[in-house]
């Protein structure tokens, strides 16, 4: 561990502001019904779920509304008691139109969850583990929405032998997963259960970075002693989230390039999405609602809240009195979220939060200049790409050059890069781009 540290940590990386503090101490509070959701078919990586409900069908919370297409694909279950009245397109996060459904809960619709076919831990094998948690809809919440289960089949040959429960959270101004282990301990456990089971590992390690020692001490507190789980304290620094720089913090492994955590013998799944498990299987329930942080200088009514999947954004924003100047909203924080262009998106699965700026903050437009080799980039980088001749090579259009011989492909647009650079130059953004174009190109 270097002396300039006191917790361990991965190499490079950056320090924006953290901007916790408005929202890590307010407790999960539940919200309301919309009076109409919109609930994508679409909210994860993979193949979109296929309706089974008709317009004009009465629901009830709970009921699988679209079953999954495949085994890279996960059902989408009822948020609220009510009526579907439109199956057809609606606004998407990526601004396209995507297929979904309509549903308006009955007025004093309850928050209440019929009991479903539990997963007994103790008789459940691996195989129906993974079989439940597909059933129960879960995908990962930290924001990549990949279905959970697909994640705890490793490749033929690997063998998992540590799974690391990502508490992390790095992200500016999200505090969900904080809130969850400080108010979900049990659910907590309860999930690392199923995942032990699950996927084969010997032990489990809660990752928590250190602006968050009062989650790790309640953790640590609350262990239980039938099984071989531990928390452990990383660095606070940017994005010692991402599971690659998880790993190599926690376990010193370095995962290959072009390699997942499997290769070096590691599951890894957010603190959140662990405590989704331990809270419906054990009562066979589907996931309608998630925890999301709602805050920025343009929120009146900072917090964190449990909200219904489907519930319309600018609903959301008008429950938490949004300031009427506000200018720009970010899904998923400043750092790898996404600048809305729309308010009437869907909160989804992968929701884990939302930051509403007003034209203060946002009035200001960088310049761009040239590149002054400053190698800031370079020094920021966590997997150590050279995003200075990435950006040039995008310029010229040389897509394949940047995948084949630059490692393009290995970029998790952590924004790294373009948070440090003096030029205001859009690294990400051009990188993005740019790895989209190459999948088009070998797709086609």
């Amino acid at each position: 561990m270097s002396l300039l540290h006191r917790y361990p940590t991965f190499s490079h990386g950056v320090h924006p502001p953290e901007s916790k503090t408005d929202t890590c101490e307010r407790k999960i509070r539940q919200f309301d019904f919309a009076p109409v959701l919109l609930i994508p078919l679409s909210q994860h990586i993979g193949a979109p779920s296929v309706a089974v409900v008709r317009e004009g069908q009465e629901v009830e919370r709970g009921q699988v509304l679209g079953e999954a297409d495949g085994f890279v694909s996960v059902p989408q279950h009822a948020p609220a008691s009510g009526v579907v009245r439109r199956i057809g397109l609606m606004p998407s996060i990526t601004g396209k139109m995507a297929r979904g459904i309509y549903l308006e809960p009955y007025p004093g619709s309850s928050q209440e969850v019929a009991e479903g076919e539990p997963c007994i831990l103790d008789t459940a094998s691996a195989d129906d583990i993974i079989a439940a948690i597909q059933a129960a809809g879960i995908v990962g919440l930290g924001g990549a929405a990949f279905p959970t289960h697909v994640k705890l089949k490793p490749p033929e040959g690997k063998m998992v032998e540590t799974l690391i429960v990502n508490g992390i959270e790095c992200e500016p101004y999200l505090t969900t997963d904080h809130r969850v282990m400080l108010e979900q301990t049990a659910d907590i456990y309860m999930g690392i259960r199923y995942l032990l089971k699950a996927t084969g590992a010997e032990h489990a390690i809660i990752g928590v970075e250190a602006n968050k020692l009062d989650a790790a001490e309640t953790l640590r507190a609350a262990a239980p002693d039938d099984i071989a789980v531990t928390t452990e304290v990383v660095d606070v620094k940017y994005p010692q989230g991402a599971e690659k720089m998880l790993i190599t913090a926690l376990l010193g492994k370095q995962v290959p390039s072009g390699g997942l955590p499997a290769d070096v013998g590691v599951a890894t799944v957010n603190v959140a999405t662990t405590a989704e498990i331990g809270r419906l299987l054990p009562h066979g329930r589907g996931i309608q609602e998630r925890v999301v942080t709602i805050t920025g200088p343009a929120i009146g009514r900072k917090g964190n809240y449990r909200i219904p999947i489907g519930t319309p954004l600018r609903f959301a924003l008008e429950q938490v009195a949004v300031s009427d100047d506000v200018s720009r909203v970010f899904l998923g924080g400043p750092m790898m979220g996404q600048a809305l262009s729309s308010l009437d998106i869907p909160i989804t699965k992968g929701t884990s939060g939302f930051v509403a700026f007003t034209e203060a903050q946002t009035g200001i437009k960088e310049q761009e200049y040239p590149c002054i080799r400053c190698a800031y980039c370079v020094d920021a980088c966590p997997i150590f790409l050279n995003p200075s001749q990435l950006a040039l090579l995008a310029k010229s259009g040389e897509y394949e050059r940047m995948a084949d011989d630059y490692n393009l492909m290995d970029c998790f647009e952590c924004g790294a890069c373009s948070y440090v650079c003096p030029s205001h130059i859009p690294l990400v953004q051009r990188f993005r781009v740019s790895k989209a174009i190459v999948r088009e190109r070998q797709v086609a």
